[in-house]
This record gives structure tokens, sequence and C-alpha cells, in this order.
């Protein structure tokens, strides 16, 4: 799979550990390095600002989407490649994922779950055929893995499902992930997906 554009979902704050805000730029200078250009959601604070400044510094193109209520209190960012405001988060989330070939979650707190969580759902249902991952910083990840395979062993989340879920901890493990991912069959079915 040919990677153009990669959505980050991350934290609007650093977190306590300055391990984060490394991790944040390392894979935004990663993805800048192959040539992927970086689509998250337009802020120039916490995670969502190191990823996007480390990216759009690299060379990357860097797109970023903003809901209106939040153009002042998320601190738009002043350099990139593309900034598009859009009436709420609804519009957000749908516009991230037309622009992008994968999703990635880096740590962040309740956003961060919704926009992981959405996209991975959208995965199950087939109303998208691209590469879920999450960045594993220091474990940041692993309370909520542990969920989600006790949702498999409780019957609730297939095991083919729950495989197709990229977990990496090193920007070079999340590109290649990304780019020989193969999608699960979707949840019902097996109908055309829309272009999503």
């Amino acid at each position: 799979m040919t990677l153009q554009r990669v959505a980050v979902f991350t934290g609007s704050s650093p977190g306590v550990d300055p391990g984060y805000a490394r991790a944040a730029v390392d894979v935004g200078q990663a993805l800048a390095a192959h040539g992927v250009g970086v689509v998250y959601g337009g802020g120039n604070v916490g995670l969502m600002g190191a990823v996007s400044t480390a990216a759009r510094e690299a060379g990357a193109e860097v797109y970023g989407v903003m809901p209106e209520a939040l153009v002042d209190k998320e601190m738009a960012h002043p350099d990139l490649t593309t900034f598009e405001i859009v009436p709420d988060m609804h519009a957000r989330k749908l516009r991230m994922a037309e622009l992008s070939d994968g999703f990635v979650a880096l740590p962040g707190g309740i956003g961060t779950l919704e926009e992981f969580f959405e996209v991975w759902t959208w995965l199950q249902l087939g109303i998208h055929r691209k590469p879920v991952a999450v960045y594993d910083v220091r474990g940041f990840w692993r309370p909520m893995l542990t969920m989600v395979d006790r949702m498999v062993e409780e019957g609730f989340v297939t095991a083919e499902f729950r495989e197709s879920l990229v977990v990496v901890d090193t920007p070079r493990a999340l590109i290649h992930s990304l780019e020989t991912w193969t999608p699960p069959p979707p949840k019902w079915g097996s109908g055309e997906a829309p272009p999503v």
C-alpha cells in the first residue's frame, strides 16, 4: 500500500513525560523522511504541535483540520501546508479520514481515544479499508489493549479484527506496518466500502 498521508491523533497537552514529545517528533520526522504527509487537528500545542512542527520542518506536507469553535482555544498552527476550518467535530473527523491513507494514535487524552475508536470502528464496519495503529510509547496503550483482549475473550470482538490493529513503538515499524497492512473482512458482509 502506498501511503501519501497519515492522520495522527494525539494530545493537545505534552503529558508529564518528556518522552512523549520526543516520540511525537520522531514520528513526524520519520513520516516526512518517507515522503508521507501528516493530517491532524491543526493545533500548535502539546503533542499535536510537536508532531506537526517536526514533520513540517523536515519537509512534509501537513494538513490541519479544526472546528470553528476550537480555532482560538487550540491555537491554530501558523505554518501548515493546508489549514481547513470545518463546522464541528464530526466534520473534522470525516475530513481527516477523507484526506488520510491510514491512522495512528500517539499518547493523548479522551479526545485521542474518541478519534481512535471511531476510525477503528469504521474499519470494523467496512466504512473504510485503511490501517489503524497505536504508537505505544512506554506502554502507554497497554491498559487499553488489555481491555480489547478481554473483549476478544468474552466474544465481543473477533480475534481477526483485533489482529488488524497495528501496535508499534518505533517510527520504522510504524511505517513498515502501515505499508504492508492487509485489511480484515468487514463485520457484516463483503460490500464495497464507501469512499472515506
